[in-house]
């Protein structure tokens, strides 16, 4: 599963992550109960709710009603301050019928904010350049300048067009796209991804949107050349393109190795992109 496809929407000012699964959006189940209830115990109000509605525990397992399968939560991978773990998350319509058993005065609004989603996302699949934008408006909303913003914009354009390279030659998605990425960035900074967030004080965050624009600029170098590599050589399956990722990273490798003798300064920096401290814009 492509990070990419992994957004944190804000509502209220508050955190829902959610990814584009089977052609539809699944929320994370524990960011929508504390947008809506406060709680410091999102896990264990979950369990209260599900022991006082029946229907709704039912509806959360994977049983037969009426001879009908009832598509249940599913545990998806997401970048979590412990590392990738798997959430719970459900559907629209799964999240809507959770909300149905929160005693909320929110409840009214969040809904009107699902539908938007649903529809956005629609939007986004007939025109791709909408969700360019969307995505751009989010950035300016938590405060980051507009040469980071399409330097990042361009770099997303370029993963996508190497995780489809990928896709053709067999790569399979997840746990082989991961190591691949982290070969890409091995070689193209020196450290793992891991180490790189390390240094800049990094836990749950995305590593990419805390990279300097020279980060960014050696990244999209990184993955651009192995894309251009596996095409040349006609890489296929997993061995044969995790040697284009580790020869791409090497060629910005060496590009950024040749910028470090030039300026005596290291280009891996603990410096990043945080979102500026003034309010965010909230966006519903």
């Amino acid at each position: 599963m492509s990070d990419e496809l992994q957004k944190i929407a804000l509502f209220q000012r508050k955190e829902v992550r959610k990814v584009f699964h089977h052609n539809e959006w699944w929320f994370v189940v524990v960011d929508v109960i504390s947008v809506l209830t406060d709680s410091t115990n999102t896990g264990q109000y979950l369990k209260n709710l599900k022991a006082r509605d029946e229907e709704l525990s039912l509806l959360m397992e994977p049983v037969e009603k009426g001879g009908v399968q009832i598509e249940p939560p599913l545990l998806l991978p997401f970048e979590t301050e412990g590392g990738k773990q798997k959430l719970l998350c459900w559907h629209t319509e799964g999240i809507f019928r959770l909300i149905q058993s929160i005693p909320s005065k929110k409840a009214e609004p969040f809904k009107r904010w699902l539908a938007k989603v649903g529809y956005e996302r629609i939007q986004e699949i007939e025109n791709p350049e909408i969700a360019m934008k969307r995505m751009k408006a989010i950035y300016r909303a938590k405060g980051y300048p507009e040469d980071w913003i399409e330097k990042r914009s361009r770099g997303i354009a370029v993963r996508e067009e190497l995780t489809d390279e990928w896709h053709k030659r067999g790569v399979k998605d997840g746990q082989e796209y991961s190591i691949l990425t982290a070969e890409i960035a091995r070689a193209t900074f020196g450290v793992s991804p891991s180490d790189h967030k390390k240094l800049k004080g990094l836990k749950r965050e995305n590593l990419r949107d805390h990279m300097t624009d020279l980060e960014l600029i050696f990244t999209m170098l990184g993955e651009a050349s192995t894309t251009e590599i596996a095409r040349t050589d006609d890489a296929r399956g997993f061995p044969e393109n995790q040697q284009a990722a580790k020869r791409g990273g090497a060629v910005a490798g060496k590009a950024r190795k040749q910028l470090e003798q030039e300026t005596g300064q290291d280009v891996v920096s603990k410096k990043n992109h945080l979102p500026s401290q003034k309010p965010q814009k909230e966006i519903e």
